[in-house]
């Protein structure tokens, strides 16, 4: 039983932590090569990797999907789609100019020799078997592409989930104590005066 209660949490716990790692934004240092559309249909294993089609347009199986190609410093690539999320998709980006980041990424083209170092912020993965892309939410071109990236949004975040899960723990235990401890105390305490009726009866059969 008890291994079973590990692997529960442990599930639990990872499912969280990739749920997170999907979800929060992501900031890359690259170049864009190229950009392009594609038409894709989205199956059953990798629909849910897809954001909605663009605002103001039907949501339809088979649709066209941007596509921004990138590159890092040491040569390898990354491939980032541009969708937007809207207002009541998840996750909750509210992006809803990706004719924009298009428009952008088609100016900020560069090659190897001369290159325009950008940062992109994203979500998502990058999974080839499944034609599974990072969402490309925004970028901002950069001079050096050696510069330190701090998260403070994530930072922030775990700051006040920690503060979060700190107080359902207090709540958790003020109700245990409250609610729960009393009723165990009474429970044990009725199995143990049962227990001792039962013992004197079997000393009076006994005898």
């Amino acid at each position: 039983m008890r291994w079973v209660k590990r692997i529960l949490i442990f599930l639990i716990l990872g499912g969280v932590a990739g749920l997170l790692h999907y979800t929060l934004p992501q900031h890359d240092i690259v170049r864009i090569t190229s950009t392009e559309v594609i038409r894709t249909t989205p199956t059953n294993l990798n629909r849910i990797f897809y954001s909605r089609g663009d605002s103001g347009n039907a949501d339809i199986a088979v649709r066209d999907v941007r596509l921004i190609n990138t590159a890092y410093q040491d040569g390898s690539e990354m491939v980032f789609r541009n969708e937007d999320t809207g207002w009541f998709s998840w996750p909750p980006y509210f992006k809803t100019n990706s004719s924009n980041v298009a428009a952008q990424a088609e100016d900020l083209k560069s090659t190897k020799d001369n290159p325009q170092w950008v940062i992109a912020r994203h979500y998502g993965w990058r999974f080839t078997p499944l034609s599974v892309y990072p969402n490309l939410v925004s970028f901002k071109a950069i001079e050096d592409p050696n510069i330190r990236i701090i998260p403070w949004f994530n930072i922030i975040f775990f700051i006040l989930l920690g503060l979060f899960g700190l107080g359902l723990f207090r709540l958790w235990q003020r109700f245990r104590r409250r609610r729960i401890d009393p009723l165990l105390d009474d429970f044990s305490e009725e199995v143990t005066t049962r227990g001792d009726r039962l013992r004197n009866w079997f000393k009076g059969l006994g005898r």
